[in-house]
């Protein structure tokens, strides 16, 4: 997919300019040092790639991760109004208060993997002022919940860019104090977006992507599968437009999610991906910037029968596979461990040659 043309000198247009591959000639130096650990050749098989990755995002051999947040970024859907989730639209709030109250899934994973979380309000239909006024969570509402996309467009185009701008800016607000971002959602009936998403950029059929969410019945999943059709036969998204597929199909949060990819993309810094409403939030990201899946790390395959198609779109491996549903960033939480693990191989094993072991050659 081609990036798309926004508005001339936009912002956007700008940050974009910034992204650039990962930097080879580090990859090539800690595969070096990697080749000559003391143990069988790559015997430590994907976290040894995850080391050459944080390698070449950073530039460096021995790449910050210590320094992690996990962003949630938080919006409703007009969607809701079909049914297509068992939990109703005020669950979106009330969650937040959780998260707020370190009460959440997030809340948990993160302080196991010493991570921080930040709220983010990208279009709640409830009015948070509350939280923002106390500096507990940020503010980048872009509207009280995007359109019923069964009737029409999600949001307009201004919208769209808006929301992704606003996640480039959460990036870059929090960028100086975070070395490893980590993507995280929350918003009652988002999965019926992000399968619109992922049908529209995949190519695949609506019934083969399309799960059970927050665990809808039999004919629960039926009429989200014909809702979702629908979705795509009334607003007909342009595939080689990743905006236009978000203004038509997509959510406040997952236009959030892009541009916090963007975001740390521009700062070359790695930024691990969620489940299946976060890689709906990378689809657009890698759609508008191609280079943004060189800082992607994929945490985890959801239960959500598209993620493994969305992966396979983004070319991306998932480092976990644990069953998980819940979204919230909590798989990208667990996989933060593991981040930190890459680090300390690449930083902390004896080389042959260190070690007085003898090797065997290459």
């Amino acid at each position: 997919m081609k990036p798309a043309i926004h508005t001339e000198n936009s912002f956007l247009d700008s940050v974009i300019k910034e992204i650039f591959p990962q930097d080879t000639s580090f990859r090539d130096q800690a595969t070096a040092h990697l080749e000559q650990l003391t143990m069988p050749h790559w015997a430590l098989g994907d976290l040894m790639d995850l080391a050459v990755d944080l390698a070449g995002i950073t530039r460096s051999l021995r790449p910050p991760v210590k320094r992690k947040t996990v962003v949630v970024m938080v919006g409703d859907h007009g969607v809701t109004a079909e049914g297509v989730s068992k939990y109703p639209s005020e669950v979106t709030a009330q969650m937040v208060y959780n998260f707020v109250a370190g009460g959440a899934g997030i809340n948990a994973l993160a302080r196991q993997a010493g991570a921080d979380v930040e709220v983010v309000d990208m279009g709640t239909a409830a009015e948070l002022g509350d939280l923002v006024s106390k500096g507990v969570i940020l503010s980048k509402k872009i509207g009280a919940g995007t359109n019923n996309i069964a009737k029409g467009p999600a949001m307009s185009r201004t919208h769209a860019v808006m929301a992704v701008e606003a996640g480039i800016e959460v990036a870059r607000t929090l960028g100086d104090q975070v070395d490893v971002f980590a993507t995280g959602d929350m918003g009652i009936g988002n999965t019926t977006p992000s399968t619109a998403i992922a049908a529209v950029l995949t190519g695949r059929s609506v019934a083969e992507l399309t799960g059970r969410g927050t665990g809808l019945d039999d004919g629960q999943l039926k009429r989200k599968i014909e809702i979702i059709e629908q979705i795509l036969d009334v607003n007909k998204p342009d595939t080689d437009d990743a905006l236009d597929v978000l203004a038509k199909v997509g959510g406040f949060e997952i236009g959030g999610i892009a541009g916090l990819i963007i975001g740390a993309a521009s700062m070359q810094k790695p930024v691990v991906i969620d489940g299946f409403i976060s890689t709906a939030g990378a689809l657009i990201a890698q759609g508008l910037e191609p280079f943004t899946r060189d800082y992607m790390i994929c945490a985890h395959r959801s239960v959500e029968p598209g993620h493994q198609a969305m992966q396979h779109k983004l070319g991306k491996k998932p480092l976990l596979d644990l069953n998980l549903r819940l979204g919230e960033g909590t798989g990208a939480a667990l996989a933060l461990n593991l981040v930190e693990a890459a680090r300390a191989l690449l930083t902390e094993v004896a080389t042959f040659a260190d070690a007085g072991v003898t090797g065997t050659p290459v």
